[in-house]
């Protein structure tokens, strides 16, 4: 196993997902944009793609990006849908950063000529 897929495979989000506190007081936006999402479909098990946008104002903390990488990557080998993974990444860099917004948009490549999008947005919520 190359070291890579190592990393991927021992992530593990409770004690990988670093962050760092936010040395900025000024309102200021981190976009994020993950083109190489990959997940499995729980019914067919075919895989999907998408493009994870990712948007927050950060309060007191700040995601690393290399966390945010890995965190990513290690959905590729799991079987879940489009909504699921979606809300996922967002309850968790909710639940680690606690910005004082925060979008994610999963934009899944078509298949079977459907093209789906999940927004999930704070400030529609």
């Amino acid at each position: 196993m190359k070291y890579g897929e190592k990393e991927i495979l021992e992530f593990d989000v409770e004690k990988d997902f670093e962050i760092w506190p936010n040395k900025n007081k000024k309102n200021y936006t981190i976009k994020v944009t993950l083109p190489e999402f990959m997940c499995m479909c729980p019914r067919s098990g075919y895989p999907d793609f998408a493009t994870i946008y990712v948007e927050y104002i950060p309060d007191e903390y700040v995601a690393e990006l290399k966390a945010i990488k890995l965190y990513i990557n290690s959905f590729s080998k799991r079987y879940i849908s489009h909504e699921d993974s979606a809300n996922e990444i967002y309850g968790l860099l909710q639940s680690k950063l606690k910005p004082k917004s925060l979008k994610v948009t999963a934009d899944f490549n078509p298949r079977g000529n459907v093209h789906t999008i999940i927004e999930i947005d704070s400030n529609k919520c």
